[in-house]
């Protein structure tokens, strides 16, 4: 009888939590709220750019700025389109390069956004760029690292979602370490952190974001075609074995959705002018 109750009193949490993801419509699980996360993640940033040298190179700064800029607009545009304007009032947007080799970006909710120097060379040029800067804003659109916590981490990482909730900096190392890696923040290869479902999530919405924006999104394949030419490529483990997408489904994937998700965005951006 008790483990009856049980069940249900779970059952009736998880429906009561159950989210869709806008544009995709899959269903989430989030019992994180979207009120508590962004204070704990503008501390977190704050303390990373303490610890991180930001880049010299002022025309490469720019780029990033100027990219995230647009990008984020179109973001914006959408969600006060589609009834979102209290989620599109809670963003802070900032977009930092740092000197770092390792190749790497990531959005943290409210969109605090940081690349590294070193995934430079794979965006090549501004519409590299902007695929990876739609990709990292759409993990953060969909929120994906709220919803990894939701389905499983919140309980092993207590302390965590603690400090999420009181929307103070985390300090102990070992929970600082934790947020990193529910958000991406840190990973060796920023764009390879999530699981399949999530990375093709941000594949397609950051297609059709950087599309709104008005950048060329063929180009998004070609970043990971130049991620798949990068040394050690080749060293992954099969798809099957792995977390996340393999280099040509990804290839593949963004090349078949290129329609689909020209037509969103320009669809989306005539709903924004209206």
């Amino acid at each position: 009888m008790i483990r009856k109750i049980i069940t249900s009193l779970i059952v009736l949490v998880l429906f009561s939590n159950c989210k869709t993801v806008p544009i995709t419509g899959r269903k989430t699980i989030n019992f994180v709220s979207d009120e508590r996360v962004p204070p704990t993640s503008f501390a977190q940033y704050k303390g990373f750019l303490r610890e991180h040298e930001l880049s010299k190179d002022a025309t490469k700064t720019n780029e990033i700025k100027e990219v995230g800029a647009r990008i984020s607009k179109a973001v914006d545009r959408f969600m006060r389109a589609h009834d979102m304007t209290k989620e599109a009032n809670s963003y802070r947007w900032e977009f930092n390069l740092v000197e770092d080799k390792t190749i790497n970006a990531w959005c943290m909710p409210g969109g605090k956004v940081v690349f590294y120097t070193g995934i430079l060379p794979i965006a090549k040029n501004k519409d590299g760029i902007a695929a990876i800067m739609g990709h990292e804003v759409a993990h953060a659109f969909a929120k994906h690292g709220q919803e990894r916590m939701s389905t499983g981490m919140i309980q092993q990482y207590g302390g965590v979602a603690t400090q999420i909730f009181t929307g103070t900096q985390i300090k102990d190392p070992k929970k600082a370490q934790m947020f990193n890696m529910l958000y991406g923040v840190g990973s060796q290869l920023g764009m390879l952190k999530f699981s399949r479902t999530h990375e093709q999530e941000a594949d397609r919405l950051g297609l059709i974001f950087m599309l709104m924006a008005g950048y060329n999104g063929s180009e998004a394949a070609e970043v990971w075609v130049r991620m798949s030419q990068r040394p050690g490529a080749n060293q992954a483990p099969p798809e099957i074995l792995s977390t996340h997408p393999s280099n040509v489904s990804r290839i593949n994937d963004l090349k078949a959705y290129l329609p689909k998700a020209k037509v969103l965005a320009k669809k989306f951006n005539a709903e924004s002018t209206k």
